[in-house]
């Protein structure tokens, strides 16, 4: 059995690999998978690193939290391009789409490791967040095995805990059909400093050591994500036949709309632009200090997979 985790569950940011384990893509490659929430992003690629999962899929970048300079961990493929979060805010401030202006003064909720890329982000719209009293807090209620960070995030919005969140597309869509929040920014589709879009993206991770001694799993879980993405594309209400197995009613009704609007960034391969991008704000925020070639990132013997027919 495969042990796989991801640091948010209920949620679009990491789909894929929840829909190629539930649709049995894993199985069709030889292997039995199992995929489950480990929260926060820092515990997710400790539990990795410490030989507790065989595979993470999160935040690329958020692999140097657990192995610095990119030593002992590899990129194996892209669940989806680009920075996925969004920044969310309360509805009855009258926020204006694109204008960070609004977040001066609030308490924006974002996870631990997701709030580097929240505080870089406002720094280079040049908003200083200690000058301009912008508190990046945890999201109140987030903490436990079954937790959903995006709805606790919609929550604590809801019930006055926050001004904001910084979160992934359900919690943005809850907030927004509730009618308690309004989408700032939504970088990957191209809001914000131009740069946020290419901060990460989401990926399988496994260690060196997995990939040297089982090199047929690695290749395995990449082709059972390939599958699952040339699923969705095909047929995206096969995300709701998911979204029934693993979330609560109502959001398993809303995925299918949420993975729709994702499809065109489903693609696994991870280019040398996309890394070169990913560690300057790697860099840039302190978890890097200084480039590091392609090869140290990206598990490169399996690059020829991307290409290939599944």
């Amino acid at each position: 059995m495969l042990r796989i985790a991801v640091p948010d569950l209920i949620s679009n940011s990491y789909f894929p690999i929840i829909a190629a384990v539930e649709l049995g893509f894993f199985k069709s490659e030889g292997f039995d998978a199992s995929v489950d929430l480990l929260f926060p992003v820092p515990k997710t690629f400790e539990a990795l690193r410490d030989g507790q999962l065989d595979f993470v899929v999160g935040s690329a970048h958020a692999t140097l939290l657990a192995f610095p300079d990119w030593k002992g961990a590899k990129l194996l493929c892209a669940i989806a391009k680009h920075t996925y979060w969004f920044l969310v805010i309360r509805s009855d401030l009258n926020p204006k789409r694109g204008d960070l202006s609004v977040v001066k003064g609030l308490r924006i909720g974002a996870a631990p490791g997701v709030n580097l890329s929240l505080q870089r982000l406002l720094v280079e719209a040049g908003i200083d967040p200690e000058k301009n009293n912008v508190q990046i807090v945890p999201i109140p209620g987030a903490a436990g095995p079954n937790v959903s960070f995006g709805l606790s995030a919609a929550k604590a919005l809801e019930e006055g805990n926050l001004d904001g969140f910084w979160a992934n597309g359900m919690g943005c869509e809850v907030a927004l059909r509730r009618g308690v929040g309004s989408v700032v920014l939504d970088v990957r589709r191209g809001d914000g400093p131009p740069e946020a879009r290419n901060y990460t993206f989401s990926a399988l991770v496994a260690t060196e050591s997995r990939i040297a001694k089982e090199p047929d799993s690695a290749r395995a879980a990449i082709r059972a994500v390939m599958k699952a993405h040339k699923a969705l594309k095909e047929d995206v209400s096969r995300a709701t036949e998911v979204g029934k197995k693993r979330f609560p009613p109502s959001e398993a009704e809303l995925i299918a709309g949420l993975i729709q609007r994702d499809l065109p960034y489903y693609d696994p391969t991870i280019t040398e632009e996309t890394v070169t991008h990913m560690n300057r704000f790697a860099q840039d925020i302190g978890l890097l200090p200084a480039p590091v070639p392609y090869d140290q990132v990206v598990a490169t013997q399996f690059t020829h997979l991307w290409k290939e027919p599944v």
